[in-house]
Formats: structure tokens, C-alpha cells, sequence
């Protein structure tokens, strides 16, 4: 009973070094601060900085179109499932979404072949035409369908098949053949989807008409 006293003590004394030990290590001595503690609790993802979001322009545009120039962006259809998308300064002009595409042409939910050529035929010179095919494009087309766009300044039009997968901006009076154009064929070889080649995606800057004063 005697020995109680010294032997409380003597724990006293041991806890108290461990703790004034265990104190030095993580705070790294005198005047060290917390560098130790926060090694400990430090992680490789909050020691790396985050990137910055890399900036999108009009329609999603990687770049921003020059002056003058209209910033457009569109995607074919995916198989007859995914509609396509035609986007223009921003504005989205159609898409699954705003429900007003359908299969063949989207122009204009246009699919039959007389609407349009009634379609076509009256435009203004210098009118941009936007063309994003969805499931088929090419069944219901006839020669006098193919030469409008082909005057539209399409050089792929003669060719496109059942299926295939078209993109293409032209315009009223062009001399000279379109550069917005994209044409994948219907193969069984080459199809991502089955029974359809892959989706079109096309986007740039269109210079804008210049009007003679």
C-alpha cells in the first residue's frame, strides 16, 4: 500500500515523456510549426493545382471565329437512333431535343422529295444552307434533288448512298465547291453502328455575306 504513491508517480513522469516525445516528432521540435502534420495529412490530389477548364466559344467552338464570320457546329445522326444537331452563332437551331429533326435531309423536317424542292429552289442569293443527314438521306433523292445541291457547292451529293452519313453547308450562288463538307459511306466493313457508318461531326467559321453598299 505504501508503494502505491511513488509507483502513480513514476506513470505520471512516463506519460508525460511519451506525450512531450510523441509532440517533438509530429511538430517537428521547438519553433518547428506544423510542417510534419501537415505532411502526414497532405494528399497527392490536393498538392496538384487543377487545370483551368479549357474556354469554349459559340456553338462549343474550340476557337473564336474572326470578324465577319459565323461560328457553327453540327453532327450528323447516329444510326436512327440519335438525331443530329445544327448549331449556328449559338444558337441551336436543331436537335433531338427541340423535337423538330426526322429522318433523311434535315433542313427543315423535310423528307419528301417534291417539299423539297419546292424548298430549295426559291432561295436568295447567298443563303446558307445547313444539310445533317439522320438514318438515310439518299433513297428519295432524284437527279434534280442531287444537281440543287450540287449548285449549293456539294461535290459529294452524286455519290451519297443508302445510309450514309452527310454533313454539309453550301449557299445560294457559289462559284466555287463548298469546304464545309463531310461524306462517310454505308459499309458493312467500315460501320461503327450496325447497319449505319459513324456519326459526321463538322464545325468553323463561315465568312458572312458581304453586301454591296
Amino acid at each position: 500500500m505504501r508503494l502505491a504513491g511513488p509507483l502513480r508517480i513514476v506513470a505520471l513522469v512516463i506519460t508525460v515523456g511519451l506525450t512531450w516525445l510523441v509532440a517533438s516528432i509530429l511538430l517537428g521540435g521547438p519553433g518547428g510549426g506544423f510542417p510534419r502534420v501537415q505532411q502526414l495529412f497532405a494528399s497527392p490530389e490536393n498538392s496538384v493545382t487543377a487545370e483551368p477548364r479549357a474556354r469554349k466559344y459559340k456553338c462549343g467552338l474550340p476557337q473564336p471565329c474572326p470578324e465577319e464570320h459565323l461560328a457553327f457546329r453540327m453532327v450528323s445522326g447516329a444510326a436512327n437512333v440519335i438525331g443530329p444537331k445544327i448549331c449556328l452563332e449559338d444558337r441551336m437551331l436543331m436537335s433531338s431535343v427541340k423535337d423538330n429533326v426526322g429522318r433523311g435531309l434535315n433542313i427543315a423536317l423535310v423528307n419528301d422529295v417534291n417539299d423539297l424542292l419546292k424548298f430549295i429552289r426559291p432561295l436568295h442569293e447567298g443563303t446558307l444552307v445547313f444539310v445533317a443527314s439522320y438514318d438515310d438521306p439518299a433513297t428519295k433523292m432524284n437527279e434534280e434533288t442531287r444537281k440543287l445541291f450540287s449548285d449549293l457547292g456539294s461535290k459529294n451529293v452524286k455519290d451519297l448512298a443508302f445510309r450514309d452519313s452527310w454533313v454539309f453547308v453550301g449557299a445560294k450562288g457559289v462559284q466555287n465547291k463548298s469546304p464545309f463538307e463531310q461524306h462517310v459511306k454505308n459499309s458493312k466493313h467500315t460501320n461503327k453502328y450496325e447497319g449505319w457508318p459513324e456519326a459526321l461531326e463538322m464545325e468553323g467559321c463561315i465568312p458572312r455575306r458581304t453586301v454591296a453598299s
